[in-house]
C-alpha cells in the first residue's frame, strides 16, 4: 500500500515532536536522489536548523572484526540508562548488486534497537568515500532536531579515508584489537592522526595482549602531532562484552567536550564543519548538474566505453568533458 505523502509542515512538526516514523521518513527524503524531493528536503532542513546543534556527535570506526556493533550497543545502553537519548547512524557497505546495505547493523543491535530512548538508522554508503553516507551530515541534524542528546556515527571501516567522519563529529573514537604488533603495522597513520581516543576492545579475551596493544598505541600517539593543542589522545582498554571500561570512554568524551568549549575550539570546529559541508555539497551538486546535461550524459557513456575498451585514456576523456564546460561559458 502506498504511503501517504507528508507535507513539509507535517514532517517538521513530526520531527520536532520526536516521532520516530516521521524522522525515518525525513531521513529517507534527504537521502533521496530524486530531484522532485530535493526542494522539500532543503525546506525541511532549513526550518529545522534552529533546533539543531545540541548533541554530542561521536564518530566510531575500527578494523574489521573489532566489534563495533557490540561496542555501540553496550555503550548506547549505558547512555540511555543514564537518561540520554541516543541516535545511531550505522553506515553499511553497499552491495554492488542490489545497492542495499550488506551488514544490516540494526539486526546486530537487538537490545538497543528496542530501547525507547534509542534510534538506529542503518543506511547504505552507496559507494560514497569516507566511510559515510552522502547525507550523513543532514541525518545528524534531523536527529538533533528530534531531541537526541548523543549521535553515534558508525563508519563502514572498510579501508576508505575516515577523515570525513572526523570532519562532521566532535569526537573521533577508533576501536582496535589486542595484539598490537601486526595491527599497528597495518593501521593507517592517518587514522591515528585524527583519533581523539583509541580503545583496545575485547580486552577480556587476552588481557596481556590488550595491555601490550595499549602501550604500543600510546607510544604511537605520543610521536604524532595531535589535532588539538589542548587535547592529547590516549589509548585505553575496554571490553564491550562484559561492559568494562565503557564508562571511562564516556568520561573522556565529556572531558574532551568541556576542554574544547572552555578553550573556544568547540565552536571553531563546528564552524569548520559547516564550511566543509558547503564545499562537499557544492562538489556533489556541480557533478550531478553537469552529468545530467543532455550533451554531457550521452558523450560520457561513449567515453566510458572507450576507456573500458582501452581506445582512450582517462585523462583525455576528462579533458574532453571539461572542454564541454568551457564551451558553454
Amino acid at each position: 500500500m502506498r504511503r501517504r505523502v507528508l507535507s513539509t509542515n507535517q514532517i517538521v512538526d513530526g520531527v520536532l515532536a520526536g516521532d520516530r516514523t516521521i524522522l525515518s521518513r525525513a531521513i529517507t527524503l534527504v537521502e533521496s536522489r530524486n530531484t522532485k524531493h530535493f526542494d522539500q528536503a532543503q525546506d525541511v532542513l532549513s526550518r529545522l536548523m534552529p533546533h539543531t546543534g545540541g548533541s554530542q556527535r561521536i564518530g566510531i570506526t575500527g578494523v574489521p572484526g573489532v566489534g563495533k556493533s557490540t561496542f555501540i550497543e553496550a555503550f548506547g545502553k549505558n547512555l540511555t540508562a543514564a537518561g540520554q537519548k541516543v541516535a545511531v547512524l550505522a553506515v553499511d557497505p553497499t552491495s554492488a548488486r542490489s545497492g542495499g546495505s550488506i551488514l544490516g547493523d540494526k539486526t546486530r543491535m537487538n537490545e538497543l534497537s528496542i530501547d525507547p530512548n534509542a534510534y538506529i538508522r542503518p543506511s547504505p554508503s552507496s559507494g560514497y568515500l569516507g566511510g559515510v553516507n552522502r547525507m550523513t551530515r543532514e541525518t545528524i541534524l534531523l536527529c538533533e532536531a528530534a531531541g537526541f542528546d548523543v549521535v553515534l556515527v558508525e563508519t563502514v571501516g572498510a579501508g576508505q579515508s575516515e577523515t570525513m567522519v572526523a570532519q562532521m563529529t566532535d569526537f573521533f573514537l577508533v576501536l582496535m584489537l589486542p595484539g598490537a604488533g601486526d595491527e599497528l603495522q597495518g593501521i593507517k597513520k592517518g587514522v591515528l592522526e585524527i583519533a581523539d581516543l583509541i580503545a583496545v576492545n575485547k580486552a577480556d579475551a587476552d588481557p596481556a595482549k590488550a595491555r601490550e596493544a595499549k602501550r604500543e598505541y600510546s607510544s604511537a600517539l605520543r610521536i604524532l602531532q595531535p589535532t588539538s593543542q589542548h587535547w592529547r589522545p590516549q589509548s585505553i582498554m575496554v571490553s564491550s562484552l562484559i561492559n568494562d571500561g565503557l564508562d571511562q570512554v564516556w568520561d573522556l568524551i565529556t572531558q574532551h567536550r568541556t576542554i574544547m568549549e572552555t578553550e573556544g575550539e568547540f565552536t571553531a570546529k563546528r564552524a569548520r564543519q559547516q564550511r566543509d559541508w558547503m564545499w562537499t555539497m557544492l562538489r556533489d551538486r556541480l557533478l550531478e548538474t553537469f552529468t545530467a546535461r543532455e550533451d554531457v550524459a550521452g558523450r560520457l557513456k561513449t567515453l566510458e566505453a572507450d576507456v573500458l575498451a582501452g581506445t582512450t585514456n582517462p585523462t583525455a576523456a576528462v579533458e574532453e568533458m571539461l572542454a564541454l564546460v568551457k564551451s558553454t561559458n
